[in-house]
């Protein structure tokens, strides 16, 4: 069998420490120069390996400062509806929930008005959290109305979206997805840079016609990814 080509190894042998964990998100691969020593091959070799785990999203290659290994994406389906905290806990990463405030306001209030609700409506802050690092920041309505035994639960352990999927049915669900800069409380929130960008999922769910909730979350841009799969029709 003729062997495979310098770049690949290379490529596998750098994939599988980190696949491995011996080479951990954050790290430092060696610089290029050393790779050419260590592999006896010319700069396009190494770059070439390089450029296919970059390509891969397993490195970060960063201009004068070298390559080090990415930090994971969550991913999520773009038309479901996921629990967040399972999500990053499947994919090996350690989730925590910090939540921000819970505020109860009333009906003739402008987020009772937008939510559709005609009585209290329980607001949520808090930001997600995955291998110690921000993630999302999460700002949630809750309709009372329908579902009021929320008020009472205790949302400091569990997110509120974790809470709503195991307690109350839904029949229908609304994603709207866009990119924008951080505003100024978001980026306070997760630690950036003000008008850094962030990705913004706002979902609303239904059961019947009445409004359950209406959630926006902010995610850093480079920490999640949101992917939908399709399969062929016929015309």
């Amino acid at each position: 069998m003729k062997p495979a080509p310098l770049h690949e190894r290379i490529r596998a042998e750098i994939e599988g420490a980190i696949l491995e964990g011996k080479l951990r998100p954050g790290d430092r691969i060696p610089k290029e120069t050393e790779l050419m020593a260590e592999y006896g091959c010319a700069r396009m070799t190494v770059n070439k390996a390089l450029s296919a785990l970059a390509g891969a999203g397993m490195l970060d290659r960063r201009k004068r400062a070298g390559s080090f290994v990415a930090q994971p994406r969550t991913q999520s389906m773009v038309l479901d509806v996921p629990d967040l905290g399972a999500e990053i806990a499947a994919r090996g990463q350690d989730y925590r929930w910090q939540l921000g405030a819970r505020t109860v306001l009333g009906g003739d209030h402008d987020d009772a008005e937008a939510l559709g609700a005609t009585g209290k409506v329980l607001r949520i802050t808090g930001v997600h959290y995955a291998d110690g690092q921000p993630l999302a920041h999460e700002d949630r309505l809750v309709n009372l109305a329908i579902v009021p035994e929320i008020a009472e639960a205790d949302l400091g352990e569990t997110p509120p979206g974790s809470w709503l999927i195991a307690h109350v049915p839904w029949t229908e669900a609304e994603n709207r997805i866009s990119a924008v800069a951080a505003p100024a409380a978001v980026a306070r929130a997760l630690g950036i840079p003000r008008h850094s960008p962030c990705l913004v999922l706002v979902r609303r769910t239904w059961r019947g016609e009445d409004t359950i909730t209406h959630v926006r979350q902010h995610f850093v841009a480079d920490r999640y990814e949101l992917v939908a799969r399709f399969g062929a029709t016929s015309a």
